[in-house]
């Protein structure tokens, strides 16, 4: 029973990266992106996840392999190999050849794994400021470089990404 109690604890971790992640996701929904609100939640709470696993591997095995070593700093590493992966397919060239796109969701993506990485090791008054300060430049840093907002594709169109 103890262990289900510890586990509870552990979920903090998760549900308060699903919050934080998904105010970013909504954020990105309201604007059309590709990146929404089940990808922001999926990418914060992963994050969360794994770390959260790794902590509780080295809780519970460090002291019984002395010569085994345990990398937290590894997992962390892996997280952002993972995401920026995945941010890299939200980026392409315009046909053109004029610029980028996608930018900003791929970075919103790694702004997101870093609150969730924040969440899992129980920041949370830190992944709470930092999810404030990427909103703040979503939302209103955006507005003031008069990004516009893109209305909402009719049914069967996809949204771009940006």
């Amino acid at each position: 029973m103890e262990t289900f109690w510890m586990e509870l604890r552990l979920m903090q971790g998760l549900l308060a990266a699903f919050v934080l992640s998904g105010l970013i996701g909504w954020e990105r929904e309201q604007r059309n992106r590709s990146a929404g609100l089940r990808t922001h939640i999926l990418v914060g709470v992963s994050a969360a996840l794994f770390v959260v696993l790794a902590d509780t591997l080295i809780l519970r095995f460090s002291d019984d392999a002395p010569q085994v070593r345990f990398d937290l700093v590894g997992v962390l590493g892996a997280v952002v190999s993972g995401v920026s992966f995945l941010g890299a397919g939200a980026i392409f060239s315009d046909r053109r050849g004029e610029g980028a796109k996608g930018l900003t969701t791929a970075a919103g993506l790694l702004a997101t794994a870093g609150v969730g990485v924040a969440c899992g090791l129980h920041l949370y008054v830190l992944a709470t400021g930092a999810t404030l300060l990427f909103l703040f430049t979503l939302g209103w840093l955006g507005r003031l470089v008069g990004e516009p907002l893109r209305k909402r594709p009719a049914s069967g169109d996809q949204p771009e990404a940006e």
